[in-house]
């Protein structure tokens, strides 16, 4: 597991690109989680919270929402990568993003973070870079995202 690194400005972003930080530490979904962001987002799809039903499909129980996963970027990038020295730090938005296999509720999932590019910007750069959360002793990611983050240095 990598430390965190810490870039103080966008030529110590750069000289990141092309490193693979992490993985970062496991971290498990359970059903209450689960239940929560369907509560907090009204999405309240079966798959998610009806473990019966759930149980009874060829998935074998419910499943985390993918925009929840998608959700755990944060989370998993404080681990791996400060932007403490910049004046602040926006997600931009995501560009291409797949869930390439289901993630069983109650699973272990971390993230891997690619550094792509830093393109200068207006008032700065803007970070590109890839976010794979991987399911514990599972052969397919469970979300591949290219996420946008702008950065202004101070």
């Amino acid at each position: 597991m990598n430390s965190q690194v810490r870039p103080e400005s966008a030529s110590d972003l750069r000289a990141l690109v092309g490193t693979m930080l992490g993985p970062t530490k496991w971290y498990t979904v359970d059903q209450s989680k689960v239940d929560g962001f369907a509560e907090a987002t009204e999405d309240r799809q079966w798959i998610h919270i009806d473990r019966e039903r759930a149980a009874s499909s060829p998935l074998g129980g419910t499943i985390v929402h993918g925009l929840f996963t998608l959700g755990l970027g944060p989370h998993f990038i404080e681990e791996l990568i400060s932007f403490d020295g910049f004046a602040h730090s926006l997600n931009y938005g995501y560009g291409r993003v797949r869930y390439p296999a289901p993630f069983p509720v109650g699973s272990r999932v971390r993230m891997r973070l690619s550094i792509d590019a830093v393109d200068e910007v207006r008032d700065g750069v803007q970070l590109t870079s890839t976010q794979t959360f991987e399911l514990e002793a599972a052969d397919k990611p469970v979300c591949v995202a290219e996420s946008l983050t702008r950065l202004v240095e101070w």
